[in-house]
């Protein structure tokens, strides 16, 4: 799901795993190495059947850690999303990974499905979530003081459409008024998530963001195009044509003999 590094020691890294989502199994939660990869530790685990999809580090202070909690399983016929709220949402370390907070207050109660979540590098205070939830109370979240509580300032169902396939949140790292939404489309706010407006990008199947720490007007954001960077916040891309991206997602053959076979690009 993601991978943060420590910033005072490369070695030092976090990943978040979803586990093998076509069943029950161990290899679920955050696990963290401190010799390059070497060896890793299960830091957080909940269950068989929860895995972690998003991690959060505060650049500040790395010891602090956030992490979205998924309950998935695929079947062949159905995705299974969402779990109960007293396992799944956000955890919060505050030591390097050795402990962990389930954070709950402001956060929905019910079924909590899959999380996206980041700090404001400028003010780390402020953290972001966007989440698939039951009830209506899906969309994004903000926490104004470090996670301790949490509100739902936004339920534009543009920002959660189809939540198992995006669900991605990413903040300014210059402006914390500033946070960014990938779904089917691209979206930015600039008053602390109250309202989104759309950014056209190259292609549709918007999935996730690197943006420069030192001018965020720089940013290269990817789909299912493929990779895209803007010098000047999105006004402008480079082109998707330079990369081999296609993706075959049917399959199939007609009655002829010797039958022909289509594929749906």
């Amino acid at each position: 799901g993601a991978i943060r590094t420590d910033p005072r020691d490369a070695n030092v890294a976090y990943v978040a795993a979803l586990g093998q989502p076509f069943g029950t199994n161990a290899e679920r939660g955050v696990f963290r190495t401190k010799d390059g990869g070497k060896t890793w530790q299960k830091v957080l685990y909940i269950n068989d059947k929860t895995g972690t999809v998003s991690l959060a580090m505060n650049p500040a202070n790395p010891n602090e850690i956030y992490a979205g909690v998924w309950q998935a399983v695929r079947k062949p016929w159905t995705i299974i999303s969402g779990g109960p709220a007293n396992e799944c949402g956000i955890y919060k370390s505050t030591d390097g990974g050795e402990t962990w907070k389930h954070l709950e207050n402001g956060l929905p109660q019910g079924l909590i499905g899959k999380v996206g979540i980041d700090v404001s590098a400028s003010n780390p205070q402020r953290v972001y979530a966007v989440l698939e939830a039951s009830e209506g109370q899906g969309g994004v979240y903000r926490s104004d003081d470090a996670g301790a509580s949490w509100q739902l300032i936004n339920k534009t169902g543009g920002l959660i459409a189809r939540p198992f396939y995006y669900t991605y949140i990413n903040a300014d790292p210059k402006n914390p008024d500033a946070v960014y939404v990938n779904n089917l489309n691209f979206f930015k706010s600039t008053d602390a998530g109250k309202s989104f407006r759309p950014i056209a990008t190259p292609h549709g199947d918007n999935q996730g963001m690197w943006i420069n720490p030192d001018n965020p007007e720089i940013f290269i954001q990817s789909n299912d195009g493929g990779a895209n960077v803007t010098l000047n916040g999105g006004r402008s891309w480079s082109t998707i044509y330079n990369q081999p991206t296609g993706e075959i997602y049917q399959v199939a053959v007609d009655n002829q003999f010797p039958y022909l076979v289509y594929g749906a690009q």
